[in-house]
């Protein structure tokens, strides 16, 4: 096949662009010293690219929009394009790295190329250095961005790479040839769609009892879009980006669940709450009578061993207590709301859209895309207050050119009327928070990133006295059986 056309997700995530939303997802992957050579990293990358076929080819239109984009070679594939080499100024503090990050992530990426960058930073505090890897959303979700991590760098430091395989890239199809592909894509879409209708018949208890689910799913997705009262952290964004990170120890979350149940996810929740209460706050806002709703994405990816760079994902609504002064009772209440929301299928209903989505035709679904992109641009939109993304990463050591990564910081893009976004990723025992913000209405954005791992040490402490107060009557407890 000469080229893959984009499912619907993808392709949506392409029509969000629009020279003030930029959607690239982004990670800085900081390393022990020395830094190695920008050749050393082309070489490395070089090693791996045909492990990632994808970075190789670039985005082109189907005539008309007649179809989905797709994915074609490069014929002008340059490496050294892609690899970009800066270095942080003395004494290299945090501060200038996260305004270096911001200028980046400010940046859209050009369109006539493969939808990647990889830039290597000198200077950083301590000798450290790093490597910023910013790709398209069209092109893998968080969880693919991570498993692209692995085929990068190594799982061990003394992994040698070998040498490029040959690469030839194939011409361009013509665009009749682009237009009936797609349409034969869309009648196999359709055969497959088909084909579990026939399947369902056979059972028509449980396609209905599945029809019912997604129906109640997306009735309780769109109740949970009324608007709310407007916020400072809601409204017009331009096309410049702010950034801060923090991080946390993962055993200190587990301790928290210990004592006061409740999943990872949920303590994490929890502890953004508690960050944008402290924002809001901040910047004046009546937060005890705030209503933050945050989109918190889901994947829906399986193992099934063929390893696509794509988008798989379904999401929730979550409605961020952020009117709670107490953690504990913060805790309590994600988690309610997290275990009613997985119960109540609006991840499937949101899936199922998606796949009834690659069955539309591409030439409606792209214009009335860039018209609600419009529309969010001129009006806003009052539905959705931030984004929250968490993704789990390896909680084994990462290694390039044998330096060993200490940290991963996440990058997380904003639209239209959320002026802020937090990525969390975990990775050798350690959480990692990537805030997000627009540069001319955020600029107070730390005060997010550094109230999260702020709760979540609250958390911990009053944890740790729970679980001490509880030890004895369990020895007690254990000693009378």
């Amino acid at each position: 096949m000469l080229f893959r056309s984009m499912n619907a997700l993808d392709a949506e995530f392409l029509h969000l662009e629009d020279g003030i939303v930029h959607m690239h997802i982004a990670g800085a992957c900081v390393f022990d010293n020395p830094p190695p050579p920008i050749d050393d990293i082309g070489a490395l990358v070089a090693s791996k690219l045909h492990l990632i076929p994808r970075y190789r080819q670039r985005v082109r239109l189907v005539p008309f929009e007649l179809g989905r984009p797709v994915w074609v070679d490069d014929p002008h594939f340059d490496l050294r394009y892609h690899l970009r080499h800066t270095a942080l100024p003395a004494p290299g503090d945090d501060e200038a790295f996260c305004r270096l990050m911001g200028r980046i992530m400010s940046q859209p990426l050009d369109r006539e190329r493969p939808l990647w960058e990889a830039w290597l930073v000198e200077g950083l505090e301590g000798g450290h250095w790093a490597l910023i890897f910013k790709v398209h959303h069209c092109m893998l979700d968080g969880i693919a961005g991570v498993g692209l991590l692995t085929v990068v760098l190594d799982l061990e430091a003394d992994t040698a790479f070998g040498e490029p395989q040959p690469w030839e890239p194939r011409a361009e199809p013509p665009g009749v040839l682009k237009v009936l592909d797609a349409w034969s894509g869309l009648a196999s879409n359709a055969l497959t769609a088909a084909r579990e209708l026939q399947r369902a018949l056979t059972d028509p208890m449980a396609a209905f009892r599945s029809a019912l689910a997604n129906a109640t799913g997306a009735v309780r997705f769109l109740q949970r879009l009324a608007p709310t009262q407007p916020l400072s952290i809601e409204g017009s964004i331009g096309p410049h980006r702010v950034w801060a990170h923090s991080s946390a120890s993962l055993e200190d979350v587990k301790t928290i669940r210990s004592a006061f149940g409740g999943t990872v996810n949920d303590v994490v929740l929890a502890a953004v709450a508690g960050g944008y209460r402290e924002l809001l706050l901040k910047r004046g806002d009546d937060a005890d009578r705030a209503v933050v709703r945050s989109l918190v994405p889901v994947s829906t990816r399986r193992d099934d061993g063929h390893g696509v760079l794509d988008n798989r994902v379904s999401a929730l609504l979550c409605e961020l207590p952020v009117h709670l002064s107490d953690p504990v009772e913060r805790l309590k209440v994600v988690h309610d709301q997290m275990t009613e929301l997985k119960a109540s299928h609006i991840s499937e209903a949101a899936a199922a859209v998606t796949s009834i989505g690659n069955l539309a035709p591409p030439m409606v679904i792209g214009p009335l895309s860039r018209i609600a992109i419009r529309s969010m641009h001129r009006f806003g939109q009052h539905s959705l207050s931030t984004v929250t993304t968490n993704v789990p990463g390896p909680q084994f050591p990462l290694y390039c050119l044998g330096r060993e990564m200490l940290e991963y910081r996440p990058f997380v893009p904003i639209s239209h009327g959320l002026r802020v976004g937090t990525a969390i990723l975990s990775y050798k025992g350690n959480l990692f928070f990537g805030v997000t913000g627009d540069f001319e209405t955020m600029p107070d954005l730390g005060v997010l990133a550094a109230a999260v791992p702020a709760d979540i040490e609250e958390l911990r402490d009053r944890a740790l006295a729970r679980l001490r107060k509880e030890r004895p009557h369990r020895a007690r407890a254990d000693k009378a059986r």
